[in-house]
Parts: C-alpha cells; sequence; structure tokens
C-alpha cells in the first residue's frame, strides 16, 4: 500500500464520497437528491472516499451534528477537475519546491485537499494516508447541481457495522464495508495533490 493514495468506491463515471450531517440536513438532501436549506453555502465543505475514516471522524454517527452518513455518488470527470485545481492544506516539500508560491496559491484556492491516516475498523491510525478534499465556498453551489448524481443514507448501515464491532464481532463488520480500490490519476494531477505513483 503506498502511503498517499486515493482509494474509493467507483464505477466508470461516478465515484462515492462520504460527509456526515445532522437529521434535517441528510433528509432534505436524500428528498431532494441534492443539499437544500439547512444546507449552508456560504461555508467550505469536506469530502471524503474513505468509508473508514468517515467512521473515524464522526464516530459511527455518533457524534453531535454528525448523526446521518450519506454517500454521495459524484462524478469523476467533476472530481478530477476539482482535484487539478486543488492545493494542499500545507506546503509539502515533495509538491511546492517554493513556500511562497504555495502560500499565493493557497489564498485564492477553490479546492483544498489534505491527507490524514487512514483507520483500520477499530479507529487505529494505519501507516498510509486518506485524502479528504474541501470545496470552497465559490464551488458550492455547481458541486451541488452538477457534481452529484445521487445521494443515499447510509446511517443504516453505519449503525449494523456499529453494533457488530460493539459485539467484537469486526469479521461480521468488515463484510459489510464498502469496496475501496487504489484510484487511478495521470502523472501530473498526482504530482498536484501529493499523491504517489
Amino acid at each position: 500500500m503506498k502511503e498517499f493514495e486515493i482509494r474509493a468506491d467507483y464505477k466508470n463515471e461516478t465515484l462515492v464520497v462520504y460527509q456526515a450531517y445532522n437529521k434535517a440536513i441528510a433528509k432534505s438532501a436524500v428528498e431532494n437528491q441534492k443539499f437544500c436549506s439547512p444546507f449552508s453555502f456560504a461555508r467550505m465543505t469536506w469530502i471524503k472516499p474513505s468509508f473508514l475514516w468517515m467512521m473515524e471522524r464522526s464516530n459511527y454517527g455518533q457524534k453531535s451534528n454528525q448523526e446521518c452518513t450519506l454517500a454521495l455518488h459524484i462524478k469523476r470527470d467533476a472530481w478530477e477537475n476539482a482535484l487539478q485545481k486543488a492545493i494542499l492544506t500545507s506546503p509539502e516539500k515533495r509538491v511546492y519546491s517554493d513556500p511562497s508560491l504555495w502560500e499565493k496559491e493557497f489564498e485564492n484556492a477553490e479546492v483544498y485537499v489534505q491527507w490524514d491516516p487512514e483507520r483500520n475498523i477499530k479507529g487505529a491510525k494505519l501507516n498510509y494516508r486518506s485524502i479528504q478534499v474541501g470545496i470552497s465556498r465559490y464551488l458550492i453551489e455547481e458541486f451541488n447541481e452538477d457534481w452529484i448524481v445521487k445521494i443515499e443514507d447510509y446511517s443504516p448501515l453505519v449503525k449494523k457495522i456499529l453494533n457488530l464491532t460493539k459485539s467484537g464481532d469486526f469479521s461480521k463488520a468488515k463484510k459489510l464495508l464498502p469496496v475501496e480500490k487504489n484510484y487511478p490519476l495521470s502523472e501530473k494531477l498526482a504530482h498536484r495533490i501529493g499523491a504517489d505513483i
């Protein structure tokens, strides 16, 4: 497993990213198949293709305002176009030879990329990273109107996995996890976001 590698549940034209919201936002999003009030379009939103990283972030839907896990099926071409605009959240030397250039690009970025330690089903950190992508308020309308193909509520699945892990039945829980595989990137795009080739 490479340290910086996108792993996702994807098909020919779409991939799945995860977000966690309160019940009001989630219910509205599933019913309308796009985000509507009370969702805020005035702030950045982060999308994550790693299901287990999302579980770590939301504590399996047990954190306040993160009770509902949504699976957003988004267009792969929109995802890759976003990555082409992305700036890392820190001036990593493997990507930016000049920190001042990163600083200038960071101030004007529409998309942000951050690499965090991936997690296993028990929440322990692994020795490779998981990507999360920040969509700035300048792109949120486009994200909502043009990128999203389908929104599913994975909350029942999350509860089922949580209950199995609580009872110590990790083998059954693992069988319920979405299947994530290495997402192919061009060399240019991989360098842009600091991914390994």
